[in-house]
């Protein structure tokens, strides 16, 4: 048996009641992930528990966490990479959960108290425990997140999830990946007491051990859907949801979760062992790896954001009230900071904060939240704040003149320190400088439209701009959950200049004839979010001529996409541009009999070559630091089919199965 004291990963004490603490506090690392020593280490407490037990030394056992703003965010995506071969990987998951097995059937309570992230295999720890006690605390959130990594819940999280939540919760959250808060756990069954905050974890804990505490099964209704035939039917309605969604040869994990689902979910016991079965060849899948390797590239924007900086925003001044000027303060408030808006037109302010409703219904659950995020978004005709800002931005009109005009006005008033941006999209940030005392100070902050759904923000780095001000961009941006990348100053820096040629290449295919509807099929039968004419009409066709007048791209004579500009027809945001929109979707017409696969597969292909070949001009230029962050610009900032690992990787690997498929012999 493991010395106690020896432990690196977990803290293990017995106190005078007989209660077993193990607290899980991994060496060296800021949050708790389930690698192979803190489980080897787990095994250890559990047989000590055993033993405990056995000599009526423990009459009850706690999991708790030694972070200070976590639980377990889920097992160690890092040790992967070494598995592999199906047979690794039943061996390592069957390890873990036998030891979750003898956790479940100690005869003591056994109570998790959960306060931050509570994520995957740290989920399925929680599970396999009698009680579960969480934080009522915002920060707290439950979830199974492995769906976006290509696979699923494989600590028999499947069938104790269903067990506790029931068919209809659990089977949505892990289909989905998202996160819920403590008190939606608890309404599902996740979660069994909440408590305010971490400081009553330990009393409550001890409290449930005291009254033997044991959370039961859910039961009615919500118990018979996992029972024949309503699992049948609620499967069918999950596929068909699911298919809305994902493509199945895209992401195949989800199907086979509800493939599991309905062949082995009356039986639990055997579902646990159906899961590993399951489970194994999804996680040595393309598919895994490539979503692996999405979560690092941004881990890798993350680390953009120097450590060593000391710089805290907490406000933030926002000038122009447009579109995406109030959508830029809207963010910063749901992100828990004070904006001031500044507009020449105090109807415009009023129109923008307005619209910021949407999100903060959205963002926020309570009245007294909601009412407080309003009080945060201050409007501000005059610009009186912008002295208290830590971030003054810019997000005026896309004219070189009036932005040096502007940036000229408001320098003095800036207070030290304060970071000052910019959020154009196309004019070079070293030329809307030059009119500055301090021209080192400007970097462009360049956000995506819809704000509240993209998550990357470009960090523009001009030839005068000082690196701790490129620094302190990268801090706000990572501070209101975004990721940020730092991009040099050039032509359309990084998305726009690889979303350019992707649009005007398919555009010109509309001019030569070709069917809108079959182009975007074709592009997300590659994987993208959506097609390229529809990707068009949604940012705009003026912004689109715009774009591709800056970047010498735009078609020569007269074409179908100044024709449209010239009509009023923008896209979506006017009502109609290449499709008519309603109710925010595109009208297509009806397809009459399905696209040839094949053809799709070639034709998709032939659509994303010129963005990749966009992609190596800019890795080439070291328009940003290194392959792997233009990959990660492209897939955050266009969606480019994660699945994929990037457009550069995706080239790669495409590459070296040409080159195997030429060196194979010919009795192959």
């Amino acid at each position: 048996m493991i010395d106690m004291n020896a432990l690196r990963d977990w803290r293990f004490s017995i106190d005078q009641q007989g209660i077993a603490w193990a607290v899980f506090d991994r060496e060296g690392e800021s949050q708790n992930s389930l690698g192979r020593r803190p489980l080897e280490e787990l095994g250890a407490i559990v047989e000590r528990v055993e033993q405990g037990v056995r000599d009526k030394a423990i009459r009850g056992l706690v999991f708790l966490s030694g972070k200070e703003k976590g639980f377990i965010v889920g097992a160690d995506v890092r040790e992967f990479e070494q598995i592999q071969t199906e047979q690794q990987v039943t061996e390592n998951v069957t390890l873990v959960n036998a030891y979750l097995n003898r956790i479940e059937r100690l005869p003591v309570p056994v109570v998790c108290c959960i306060h931050g992230f509570c994520l995957g295999g740290g989920l399925e720890l929680a599970l396999a425990c009698h009680w579960r006690i969480a934080t009522r605390d915002d920060s707290t959130r439950l979830g199974f997140p492995e769906v976006k990594l290509g696979i699923f819940p494989g600590f028999n999280g499947t069938a104790r999830s269903i067990r506790q939540a029931g068919a209809l919760s659990a089977m949505q959250i892990m289909l989905t990946g998202s996160m819920v808060r403590a008190g939606a756990a608890r309404t599902m069954g996740l979660v069994d007491e909440l408590v305010p905050s971490p400081a009553n974890l330990r009393w409550a804990a001890r409290k449930a051990i005291e009254r033997k505490r044991k959370a039961k099964p859910i039961g009615g209704w919500k118990a018979l859907l996992r029972l024949w035939p309503g699992r049948g039917l609620l499967a069918s309605k999950l596929r068909s949801e699911t298919a809305k969604k994902v493509r199945e040869e895209h992401y195949p994990a989800p199907f086979r979760l509800i493939d599991l689902f309905e062949t082995h979910a009356s039986n639990l016991e055997g579902m646990k062992a159906a899961e590993t079965r399951a489970f194994a060849p999804l996680i040595l899948s393309e598919t895994s790896r490539n979503l692996r390797r999405v979560f690092k590239l941004s881990e890798m924007l993350k680390a953009q954001a120097p450590k060593d900086l000391a710089f805290k925003p907490l406000r933030v001044h926002v000038i122009g009230a447009g579109v995406m000027g109030a959508d830029i303060a809207g963010w910063c408030v749901a992100s828990g900071m004070e904006v001031s808006l500044q507009d020449l037109n105090a109807e415009q302010i009023a129109k923008g904060i307005d619209a910021q409703k949407r999100l903060f219904s959205r963002k926020f659950k309570t009245r007294a939240q909601r009412d407080a995020a309003k009080a945060r978004l201050i409007a501000d005709a005059a610009g009186a704040n912008i002295g208290r800002a830590d971030v003054v931005i810019e997000a005026i009109v896309e004219k070189l003149e009036v932005k040096q005009s502007l940036f000229k006005a408001i320098e003095g008033k800036l207070k030290p320190g304060a970071v000052l941006a910019t959020n154009t999209s196309s004019i070079m940030i070293e030329e809307i400088a030059k009119p500055l005392a301090d021209p080192g100070r400007l970097i462009g902050i360049h956000f995506f439209n819809p704000v509240a759904q993209m998550p990357l923000v470009e960090i523009i780095k001009g030839t005068g701009s000082r690196a701790e001000e490129v620094g302190k961009g990268c801090i706000f941006v990572t501070a209101i959950g975004k990721f940020p990348l730092v991009v040099k100053s050039s032509p359309g820096f990084v998305v726009n200049r690889v979303l350019g040629p992707y649009m005007m290449s398919a555009l010109q295919r509309l001019e030569r004839g070709e069917a809108k509807e079959k182009i975007d099929e074709a592009a997300r039968a590659f994987g993208m979010p959506m097609g390229p004419i529809e990707l068009a009409d949604t940012v705009g066709l003026d912004v689109c001529a715009h774009v591709g007048r800056i970047m010498g791209m735009a078609p020569a004579g007269g074409n179908k996409l100044d024709d449209m500009v010239a009509a009023g027809k923008l896209g979506k945001k006017s009502g109609e541009g290449f499709y008519v929109w309603k109710d925010g979707k595109p009208v297509k017409a009806e397809l009459k009999a399905p696209y040839d696969k094949f053809e799709m597969e070639r034709l998709g292909r032939e659509l994303v070559d010129p963005l990749i070949r966009e992609c190596e001009r800019v890795r080439d230029e070291r328009v940003v630091e290194s392959a792997d962050l233009v990959d990660a610009g492209v897939i955050f900032g266009t969606g480019f089919a994660p699945f994929r690992g990037g457009p550069l990787h995706f080239k790669a690997n495409e590459e070296k199965s040409n080159i195997a498929v030429l060196r194979r012999p010919a009795a192959e």
